[in-house]
């Protein structure tokens, strides 16, 4: 037996660390594949059912080799964990990596290291400080917070400050980006919390990211950080379904009115404090400010994501994207004419520069192999060109490596199978491994796909839903998700609801995605209504949550520009893009809102697909095949006795 197998053994490492442990077959195995990859330098995709245990499983091998590495006085292993959310992160970081630590009896250091918007900038604080009068009362009061959390903080990292709202207006005031930072040039480059952060990274044994942070880096689109990702030995990715949309977004390139609005907010900023005398700074910055405001007006009010190459080439587009390059233009020339002025002033124009050449980038829309499209936010509009593929790239960067790389998802495979998840990247040469999940998915729930359901675009579909969670929330007293693939008819349901029950309805939107689901748990009888968000990365357990109603089946917008070019590429190719790329997208998504119902061995409920494409279209096959062995049933009051019976026996 070997030490990997030895830690997972009855009597372990883990097992003397933890009450309770037994050891489960999936995991050592699992574990065994990663030891071995890490030994071979090579490469690894694992889907590995919920209750599988698969952080443990890669962890435990990954900091097993660093340590014998160091008793064998080698040099030891660097290990990079790359993670979904920042909330996976921090569990990984402040509640995992302590228990594994101590259970092995290793000295190796590990570091959290999150993308600079999460470090305060105190070169950024100092400027504000000095003149607030963009900030309305709200952000002056939250201003005020953070300046009091900036005399006692020690990281800097603002996920600290908990009496502030995660999407505050004023964090933009107090982080810095990739363009506004001033770098080496930083009269407070010293006390610089992000360069701690990377520099704690860099000589740390362990790395915990995220997969945006990863591929920023991997991209080069970051300064300072890129000597740590080519040390590693072995790079790790959990929610690895994650990566390939990730990837195709940072080897692309972005130009948003937010980058125009950051630039004229700090150049505003100049003028007022330290270049009074130079008028035309001032009315450069504000004309592009107006003109960026304008340009996001033309979209539509409500966030959407769209085809830019068509929209350049409407006139009105056109022109005013037009007009955003003579405004930009001439804001770089007033800004020249104040080189060497200070330090602030000469970053300025440096970014300026760069958009000019982002702006000239996003103005060729008609280059090859690209998908050019735009997605907006409420204030903002943001351009991407992004690659069709990354395969090539990134199997190039997996081959120089020399590491071994591990890719683990509960979704990776499309009916037991993982072309799709390795072709996007290029990875040809890994070895594929299979975990079923060790629940009882015959006793502990079951699957319902209702009959007589209404077509997708039939306009009484909103009613007839709701009709359908009626029953199931009375027999499950709350305690039901009602996941949604668009906003509008999660509101419609939102509506009839509200006039048909008496349990708490929380609809998202309401309030941030924490909040809403500590008030979910809180309230018991509760019955949460959400879109794309909480289909992953959500985990309630127990009897909080036991019914979970998925609308339809979550097929991307055939609207979605980035799939359009994909499918053209695809056809181009003499591929099937229904098959080849829509079918295995909305199967890894439909897995990922059908584990939030069983999160453990203990948890019991019912799952329901409104969808008739399930069980009269020939895909729908893989659909099931891809899911859990659930007990099936079409018969809703079969399912509404079974909630029935948990709350009975609870």
């Amino acid at each position: 037996m070997n030490s990997v197998e030895l830690a997972f053994s009855q009597n372990g490492a883990l097992a003397n660390a933890i009450d309770g442990f037994r050891p489960r077959q999936a995991q050592t195995d699992m574990a065994i594949e990663v030891a071995n990859s890490i030994k071979g330098k090579s490469s690894l995709i694992v889907e590995a059912g919920t209750g599988t245990g698969k952080t443990f499983a890669y962890l435990i091998p990954a900091l097993i080799a660093n340590k014998e590495a160091a008793e064998n006085d080698e040099q030891q292993k660097k290990i990079i964990v790359s993670t979904g959310t920042k909330n996976l992160q921090e569990q990984l970081f402040h509640k995992d990596l302590p228990l594994i630590k101590k259970s092995l009896a290793t000295k190796a250091q590990v570091a959290l290291l999150k993308g600079r918007s999460n470090y305060l900038c105190i070169y950024r604080l100092d400027q504000y400080k000095e003149s607030r009068g963009q900030l309305d009362a709200e952000s002056l009061a939250d201003f005020v917070k953070v300046r009091e959390w900036a005399n006692v903080t020690h990281s800097g990292d603002i996920g600290e400050l908990v009496n502030v709202i995660e999407n505050s207006p004023v964090f933009p005031f107090v982080t810095s980006t990739v363009d506004n930072c001033l770098a080496k040039d930083c009269p407070n480059i010293e006390d610089c919390y992000l360069v701690k952060a990377r520099q704690n990274a860099i000589d740390a044994d362990l790395v915990v990211v995220n997969h945006h942070l990863f591929f920023a880096d991997m991209a080069l689109k970051d300064t300072g950080f890129g000597e740590l990702i080519p040390k590693a030995d072995i790079m790790i990715f959990d929610e690895a379904h994650q990566i390939a949309d990730i990837a195709s977004e940072y080897f692309g390139e972005a130009f948003s009115t937010r980058q125009l609005l950051d630039l004229c907010t700090d150049v505003l900023q100049i003028y007022k404090t330290t270049l009074t005398d130079v008028k035309q700074l001032g009315k450069a910055a504000e004309k592009l400010l107006k003109t960026s405001q304008e340009f996001r007006l033309l979209f539509n009010y409500d966030p959407e994501r769209g085809n830019w190459r068509e929209k350049h080439h409407q006139q009105r587009f056109g022109q005013a994207f037009s007009s955003l390059k003579v405004d930009l233009d001439f804001l770089y020339q007033v800004i020249k004419l104040c080189a060497s002025r200070n330090e602030a002033i000469d970053h300025c124009f440096e970014r300026a520069v760069t958009l000019l050449a982002q702006y000239d980038i996003m103005v060729d829309v008609d280059a090859l192999g690209m998908s050019f499209w735009y997605e907006t936010t409420p204030r903002h509009v943001v351009l991407h060109k992004t690659p069709l593929s990354v395969a090539d790239k990134f199997s190039a960067y997996v081959e120089e490596s020399g590491a071994g790389w591990i890719f683990t998802s509960a979704t990776l495979a499309v009916d037991g199978k993982f072309e799709h998840f390795a072709q996007h990247l290029g990875l040809n040469k890994a070895r594929h491994l299979l975990l079923e999940s060790p629940f009882d998915y015959q006793e502990q729930s079951q699957l319902v796909v209702p009959r007589y359901l209404p077509e997708a675009n039939d306009k009484n579909r909103a009613k007839v839903l709701a009709q359908i969670a009626l029953p199931l929330i009375e027999a499950s007293e709350g305690a039901c998700f009602m996941l949604f693939t668009s906003y509008r008819v999660m509101h419609q349901v939102a509506e009839l609801l509200s006039e048909l029950i008496e349990n708490p309805l929380l609809v998202q939107g309401q309030m941030g995605k924490r909040k809403l689901l500590e008030e979910f748990v809180e309230q018991k009888r509760a019955v949460l209504l959400a879109t794309a968000s909480f289909w992953e990365g959500v985990d309630v357990r127990g009897n909080s949550l036991t019914c979970v109603i998925i609308d339809k089946l979550p097929f991307a917008s055939p609207d979605d520009p980035l799939l359009q070019a994909r499918n053209e590429d695809t056809k181009r190719r003499g591929g099937e893009p229904f098959s080849q790329i829509q079918l295995p997208q909305a199967v890894i998504a439909l897995k990922q809102g059908v584990g939030r119902l069983i999160r453990d061995v203990s948890d019991k409920g019912v799952l329901v697909i409104c969808d008739n494409r399930l069980v009269n279209k020939p895909y729908g096959e893989v659909f099931l095949n891809s899911l859990p062995a659930m007990k099936r049933t079409r018969n809703i009051e079969q399912a509404a006795d079974f909630l029935k019976s948990l709350n009975h026996k609870a």
